[in-house]
């Protein structure tokens, strides 16, 4: 599930994202115009600048800028950084797994197998989608899907 902080992540990135080159915001005009607390903001900037996301710089002609392109930058990727790994349990969980103390064979377990496919699908269209796309709204979920059936 996309947590608030996911959410507003992907808001102050989007603001970012259609920027003109070389251009910066501050936290405050982010957060006014997408409604967003600015202290909560802060926080979620500077976690998307330690996860590689954004630069900063500070002073006159300072704010936030994304760190690349926005057509190299994954939704999956940000939402990683806020929200953590995308299975929707532990044990179907790639980076973080954590077998669950009720099950003695996680590799046979119906539960997990779905859960993980579950977790195939959702990285397919996170991970397949550019922040530059996820802005323009140019890839259909339709053709993500298709994708996602095929792995």
């Amino acid at each position: 599930m996309l947590t608030k902080k996911g959410k507003y992540g992907l808001k102050a990135l989007i603001h970012l994202a259609q920027l003109a080159p070389g251009e910066t915001a501050f936290v405050a005009d982010i957060a006014s115009k997408n409604n967003i607390s600015k202290k909560f903001l802060d926080t979620i900037l500077l976690e998307l600048r330690n996860g590689g996301l954004l630069r900063s710089k500070k002073g006159p002609g300072g704010g936030y800028a994304l760190s690349k392109p926005a057509a190299e930058i994954s939704v999956g990727q940000a939402i990683r950084i806020l929200d953590g790994p995308l299975a929707p349990i532990r044990c179907a969980s790639k980076t973080a797994f954590e077998p669950c103390e009720d099950c003695d064979h996680p590799e046979d377990c119906q539960i997990r197998a779905t859960m993980t496919d579950v977790r195939d699908a959702m990285a397919a269209i996170l991970d397949g989608t550019s922040l530059a796309e996820f802005v323009q709204k140019k890839r259909p979920v339709a053709d993500l899907l298709d994708t996602a059936s095929e792995a």
